[in-house]
């Protein structure tokens, strides 16, 4: 295993162009007084390292290489998607997308039907703003923007009283309910329209960012997304955390295959099961209550292709066309934010996981000395697998992030150091890949 680049600032995507060079993004996230603003670096073989463009929105969440060019997905506030050739030209494609939130405008991929597509995410945990948003380290910020469906629905009329922290003294009390700013109640049967550009989704767009469409809505936070050889769009979506005013305990998260048309159940079920059930009862609260009606009205559910051990945040991946894993997905699995996710106890996560799509089960790879990998790439004309890893990140028991500066690297491991334990059964099957 051999170590290409250190003292990255929290990068979050990595891409190659066809002559080998490796372009990597930094999200630009401040934690511990690291330098703000998102940049883009390419890393040439035996070469420097170059900034091709800085100052962009944190966090930065994506970079794809299309056509001799560079997508950049930047999560700021507001959302943005830009184009910057290799020569370092840059221009805006698409701009005023959902911002200030939980969840970002993350990376773009480039369909067979030569649009691009990306998803965008909540920006609430589970519908409702609430106090967590303090909590969250590249938040901390309230009010907040609220979620906008992607479809028209009908509210449950579920409301959550909460302190408010917007006015001084301890009895002042905020009741919020789903879909619309903090502080504000909803009644059950009021309507809310959908519109676009939506959170909680998958979107696509013509090259040229015209064209703004809803491909899919329920994706909690889709982050990662490819393409397969037959022109299948796969997502990883990272699933509800026990926290907030509607918090949900022992969410998974999925790997789903995203379809036109289809709901993926995000407020209101996880993995098609409702969010009712009793296995998602939080540690603290009360369980989790519908925030829509009419679900018989909505477009039909998606079953996940598989689902990942809680906790484990899938972040990207990536499909091997050769070499020994030829036709697998491996994935980076970003690991917990406990204590603010999900109860204290052993790590989960912060590994990389092979997925054999002959029977979608898991399989362990050899841990290498990453600290949270975040993207993973096989490169042009080579069986080498590059990981990227985001660095130092962890939440202490008072819910603050504690993060190093320039504690992110960008490994290289060779097929020969390919190492593979065994399987993790899954329920749900499904055709091969390739």
């Amino acid at each position: 295993m051999d170590l290409i680049s250190h003292g990255l600032n929290f990068p979050t995507s990595l891409t190659f162009d066809l002559e080998g060079n490796a372009y990597v993004a930094e999200s630009g996230l401040s934690f511990d007084r690291a330098a703000p603003g998102g940049r883009i670096l390419r890393i040439a073989p035996d070469g420097p390292t170059t900034t091709m463009l800085d100052e962009l929105r944190p966090p930065v969440n994506g970079l794809t290489f299309d056509d001799g060019s560079l997508l950049v997905a930047e999560g700021g506030n507001p959302g943005r998607i830009s184009r910057l050739s290799l020569e370092g030209e840059w221009s805006i494609l698409l701009d005023g997308l959902p911002g200030l939130g939980n969840y970002h405008t993350n990376m773009v991929a480039v369909g067979p039907d030569d649009r691009l597509y990306f998803s965008q995410g909540a920006m609430t945990n589970s519908g409702i703003i609430g106090l967590d948003a303090f909590e969250l380290g590249w938040l901390r910020q309230l009010p907040h923007d609220f979620d906008v469906p992607g479809w028209d629905i009908e509210l449950a009329g579920t409301n959550v009283e909460t302190p408010n922290p917007l006015q001084a003294g301890d009895n002042f009390k905020a009741v919020t309910g789903a879909f619309v700013p903090f502080n504000s109640r909803t009644k059950p049967g009021a309507r809310v329209p959908g519109r676009v550009p939506c959170t909680a989704a998958v979107l696509r767009c013509n090259r040229d960012g015209s064209g703004l469409e809803l491909v899919a809505w329920g994706l909690r936070n889709a982050y990662g997304l490819g393409f397969l050889p037959d022109g299948r769009l796969l997502a990883l979506d990272q699933g509800a955390d026990d926290r907030g005013s509607r918090p949900i305990g022992n969410a998974p998260d999925f790997l789903f295959e995203v379809e036109q048309g289809k709901w993926y159940g995000w407020p209101d079920f996880i993995g098609a099961v409702p969010v009712t059930d009793h296995r998602f009862l939080p540690r603290h609260g009360p369980a989790p209550e519908f925030l829509l009606t009419r679900h018989d009205q909505l477009p039909p559910l998606a079953e996940p292709l598989l689902e990942f051990p809680i906790n484990s945040a899938p972040a990207k991946f990536d499909l091997a066309l050769a070499g020994p894993w030829k036709g697998q997905l491996v994935v980076a699995l970003f690991g917990d934010e406990k204590p603010m996710t999900g109860s204290a106890g052993p790590p989960a996560g912060r590994s990389i996981l092979r997925v054999d799509p002959a029977d979608w089960s898991q399989h362990s790879i050899a841990a290498g000395p990453f600290q949270r990998p975040i993207d993973i790439r096989f490169p042009p004309f080579s069986d080498d697998l590059w990981v990227l890893d985001f660095g130092a990140f962890e939440i202490d028991e008072n819910k603050k992030v504690k993060a190093r500066p320039r504690s992110g690297n960008l490994w290289k491991i060779p097929p020969k150091e390919y190492d593979s334990t065994i399987s993790t059964a899954n329920p749900h099957g499904a055709a091969a890949l390739v």
